[in-house]
């Protein structure tokens, strides 16, 4: 976990909570460690828990203690985090409060989960990874992936999880693309996060192996067929990602999504 920049989120709009840790679900460097709604078990956490986050990304107005107050207390603490405030709350008097209390950036709301991650690896002093920034129907896309792959046995903590999951869903969005597959889609998820074509293709044969050894066997006969009962030979790169997909495709057609 040493190359993972750990998030708290603290905000009592589930909506936006919600919103943030499947915006970051996958993410290659960025985890949402936790999310609190309550601004007093949100203290308890911070004051508590100092070594099981990098950043807060936190709202001002929550119940029963306020984002000031936990500012306060952080900084009586001499605790040093770097902070995120996300806020409607837009008075001048206010955002001058809370750069006394060392806030990093004070993002206004509504907000794009993009400016967030830009943000977020900026203060990680990390480069931005190329994403795009997904809609509705796209997020709901790249969650049915994510939870298809941990049934599939593939953890989400190693680097071949977020290329399949990025791969299955470009391929997803254009099922014309299988030849292109080795082509097209590893050069693109490279572009994404800022590594190489070759080094997506062995991260994503690893996470394979890793899913035929523990994952579902019932669910991997189900979706690869009888090659799967007869000897467990695993498929191929491209084979796995286009099955996933149809998968995908087609439990979403029953579902009239």
């Amino acid at each position: 976990m040493e190359n993972i920049t750990r998030v708290l989120v603290v905000d009592n709009n589930e909506n936006v909570t919600t919103k943030i840790k499947e915006q970051f679900s996958s993410h290659a460097v960025i985890k949402v460690v936790n999310t609190i709604e309550n601004g007093e078990v949100a203290l308890d956490y911070i004051l508590n828990n100092q070594n099981e986050f990098d950043i807060i990304v936190m709202d001002l107005i929550l119940p029963e203690v306020d984002g000031i107050t936990i500012l306060q207390k952080m900084k009586e603490e001499n605790i040093k985090k770097k902070i995120i405030v996300i806020t409607s709350y837009k008075k001048e008097y206010t955002i001058n409060m809370t750069n006394n209390y060392g806030v990093s950036y004070y993002m206004l709301k509504p907000f794009s989960m993009l400016a967030l991650e830009t943000r977020i690896l900026e203060l990680s002093n990390r480069e931005l990874v190329k994403t795009i920034e997904l809609n509705d129907k796209d997020r709901e896309v790249h969650v049915a992936i994510s939870k298809l792959l941990h049934q599939l046995g593939i953890p989400s903590h190693i680097k071949g999880y977020t290329y399949i999951r990025e791969s299955v869903f470009l391929f997803y969005k254009n099922s014309d693309a299988y030849s292109g597959i080795t082509k097209e889609i590893y050069p693109e998820v490279a572009l994404r996060f800022s590594t190489t074509a070759s080094r997506v293709e062995r991260a994503i044969r690893h996470a394979i192996e890793v899913s035929w050894n523990r994952g579902d066997y019932e669910l991997m006969e189900e979706i690869f067929g009888n090659s799967v009962a007869f000897d467990r030979a695993k498929p191929t790169n491209s084979e796995f990602i286009a099955t996933i997909a149809d998968r995908l495709r087609f439990d979403r057609k029953l579902l009239h999504i």
